[in-house]
């Protein structure tokens, strides 16, 4: 039996942020189960969960939200033979290169093990670029850890084991990939016991709306579509698996009874592909009568949504629905490879809020081949939403992700020349309003700002044209602590931190690598 810790690096984030975002790490959560079952002692350290109130200075206009690595290091059982560390997003790792570092530092004779979306895109590179770092698990991680570590307490040829990358003398060996696990049900629970779910619960975080104690959950894994500026093809291959619904619907149960569960959030890729699943899935929490609400704040499709999966998905609980339409150009849907019909997507859209759910929509401007006439097609789109009914909108602007085919293109054409701590921190320009780093020719940094902002006002105040009072119910929600939309969510955090003093800086700030 081998020592197993695994460490969450906490959240890193640009000071134009509205809000500090804290969510259980359900993916460190599935692979630690899966190392325990396979016999081995683990623990787990999540340093955002360990204190999602602690901020401290990262440089410039970045912070980050969680443990100090002083914290972070104190935190790692001394006995710890393996320890994985979690690189889900490009942007955070200026900051987990570091966590690496230090820990390897403190512990010189245990093995580090990276896995995760950022980890599988750039294995050659964070080799390279951390030398902290020996072995990185390339996509689904819960048997390849298990045969990684299994491989190397025996002794055996690392070459045999698919899935990982690591260095070999002067290069990197890639080995084969490993397939995708079929039975999904054979999946161990997430090893919830490990992570400090009370931080969460208690104080309301939550991906979607906070509409009480809020757990995460996977209906689904992987998604069947390839748009271009996901990394999902690589990651997760283009397989999209469901599980049983009676076992999703068990899981609700146990949670309830464990933790006082009020709401799922479902953090799955895509929900929502066939029809018959979320049609069983509604009935069966329909007979169960549990009283729980759910979510689905990550974006879904809408070609298997219509009047009547929707209307069962009200009465089962769902209060809170994302589409992901990315754009209403058609000319950008195609490029993008975004298959969705922009007429369907309204449709579908007026189905959900006649049916009682409270609808938000995500957009993205500036792909790198956009022009002015996509732009103008993509705001008469938004105004369109606003008139069917939507309740909330986002608009991000374009940030290309290793693992995406657009950032391949980028890479090809020397836009990205090299890979700089400025590169993956200018990643979160996406969700900074106040920072934004353009990919696109036609538009400068400035004026892709103004186009995203241009955007939320257009929509917002297309919205409180088409229905007044829309605002009135927004501002009684938010004054009365019950908010039903992201946006009423967001704007009583703000002004609940605003009564409090802004979020406490302490700490020392950390230092480049």
């Amino acid at each position: 039996m081998a020592k197993v810790s695994f460490v969450r690096v906490p959240n890193l984030f640009a000071g134009g942020a509205l809000t500090l975002s804290a969510t259980p790490p359900i993916g460190l959560a599935y692979v630690a189960a899966s190392v325990r079952e396979a016999g081995h002692d683990v623990a787990l350290i999540d340093a955002l969960g360990e204190n999602t109130e602690n901020v401290y200075p990262f440089r410039g206009n970045l912070y980050v939200n969680g443990l100090t690595l002083p914290d972070i290091i104190a935190a790692v059982p001394p006995d710890s033979e393996y320890i994985g560390v979690s690189l889900a997003f490009s942007h955070e790792w200026p900051l987990a290169k570091q966590v690496c570092a230090a820990i390897v530092e403190r512990f010189p004779k245990a093995v580090m093990i990276v896995g995760g979306e950022h980890a599988t895109a750039m294995a050659e590179f964070c080799l390279g670029d951390c030398p902290a770092i020996d072995y990185v698990v390339l996509g689904e991680a819960e048997e390849t850890i298990v045969a990684l570590i299994d491989a190397l307490e025996k002794g055996r040829d690392l070459k045999g084991v698919n899935g990982i990358c690591f260095r070999d003398g002067a290069g990197t060996v890639r080995t084969p990939s490993r397939a995708r696990i079929r039975d999904i049900e054979q999946i161990h629970a997430p090893a919830w016991d490990l992570v400090p779910l009370e931080n969460y619960l208690s104080r309301g975080y939550s991906f979607g709306v906070n509409i009480g104690r809020s757990i995460p959950m996977l209906a689904t894994r992987g998604c069947p579509y390839q748009c271009t500026f996901c990394s999902n093809p690589q990651m997760w291959t283009t397989r999209w698996i469901s599980r049983d619904a009676k076992a999703v619907v068990a899981e609700i149960e146990d949670y309830i009874r464990r933790y006082q569960i009020e709401n799922i959030d479902f953090y799955d890729l895509t929900v929502v592909v066939k029809r018959d699943w979320i049609i069983e899935f509604c009935g069966l929490l329909i007979e169960k009568k549990l009283g729980i609400t759910w979510q689905l704040p990550s974006g879904t499709r809408s070609e298997a949504l219509d009047g009547v999966t929707t209307g069962l998905m009200q009465r089962a609980g769902c209060r809170n629905m994302s589409y992901a339409p990315e754009s209403g150009s058609p000319e950008t849907l195609e490029m993008i490879k975004k298959k969705i019909k922009p007429a369907r997507m309204i449709e579908s859209v007026k189905s959900s809020i006649a049916n009682g759910l409270n609808v938000k929509a995500n957009i993205i401007v500036g792909f790198p081949k956009e022009r002015w006439k996509n732009i103008l097609e993509t705001f008469t789109f938004i105004v369109r939403l606003a008139f069917a009914g939507l309740h909330d909108l986002s608009v991000w602007t374009f940030s290309p992700y290793p693992g995406s085919e657009i950032f391949d293109d980028l890479r090809r054409e020397g836009r990205i020349p090299e890979f700089t701590d400025d590169y993956f921190t200018s990643l979160l320009s996406y969700s900074d309003l106040k920072n934004v780093r353009s990919w696109n020719a036609c538009f400068p940094d400035s004026r892709l700002r103004a186009i995203r902002i241009f955007g939320l006002l257009l929509f917002y105040a297309s919205s409180y044209l088409f229905r007044p009072y829309r605002l009135v119910r927004n501002i009684r929600n938010i004054l009365s602590h019950k908010p039903e939309s992201r946006l009423e969510m967001i704007v009583e955090t703000a002004l609940n931190r605003h009564k409090k003093g802004s979020a406490p800086i302490r700490g020392q700030a950390l230092k480049a690598a």
